[in-house]
């Protein structure tokens, strides 16, 4: 349970929002009505931060749901061609609409597993997105890692699980055990691979930021 403390800081740092343009505020409303998952007002604000300080040209998501993450990528990256993957049709279909509807031809939509979609691909992309089926990301990752161009960077969204990532596998509930080995596995891959550098956040409902290191002569 979070203390008081915390939940007043969560609720302040959700009270600042990012600015963003009508339309993207009033898809952001719709998701939020009608139920469907949207990245969180402080994962808007550390994506925006890192586009900023990276300025890639190539971005790499992997879970699209309606389109609003790719859209709101793409305001502050206008230069950079954003590829993002969705396997749900319904969800597919809407972030098509969402796209055309925005006018945005620099976001290619793939509608497909990312395990089929991410082996195709030949990158290298300097920014990635990873915000698909949690039990997933630690089967993603050596793909993710190969598309990755040397500097890049990788975002891990939703890592801390509501916080249930604290406890003992033997705390959560049977059905979330999978995801919560899986999602320990990952983070201990980002943290160990001596090709990245990672750091783990509480933003949200928790991201990691992860380096892929430049190789030196010495490497």
């Amino acid at each position: 349970m979070k203390d008081e403390r915390e939940i007043r800081l969560t609720a302040f740092i959700e009270s600042v929002k990012t600015v963003q343009p009508a339309y993207l505020e009033e898809l952001l409303n719709k998701a939020l009505g009608e139920g469907v998952p949207v990245i969180r007002p402080q994962t808007r604000g550390l994506i925006r931060f890192l586009l900023e300080t990276v300025r890639p040209l190539q971005i790499l998501e992997v879970g699209t749901g309606v389109g609003y993450s790719a859209l709101f990528m793409r305001e502050y990256a206008p230069a950079a061609a954003i590829l993002t993957i969705e396997a749900d049709p319904a969800r597919a279909e809407e972030a098509r609409q969402n796209f055309a509807k925005a006018g945005a031809q620099n976001i290619t939509l793939a509608e497909d597993d990312a395990a089929k979609v991410l082996p195709e691909l030949s990158g290298p992309y300097d920014f990635v997105f990873m915000d698909g089926p949690k039990a997933q990301y630690l089967h993603y990752l050596p793909e993710v890692k190969r598309l990755m161009a040397e500097g890049a960077v990788l975002l891990s969204d939703n890592i801390l699980q509501e916080g249930e990532i604290l406890e003992s596998r033997y705390a959560v509930t049977r059905r979330n055990r999978t995801i919560h080995a899986r999602m320990r596995s990952y983070l201990e891959a980002l943290t160990e691979d001596p090709g990245l550098t990672t750091v783990i956040l509480g933003t949200g409902d928790g991201a990691a930021i992860t380096l892929k290191r430049r190789k030196t002569g010495h490497e």
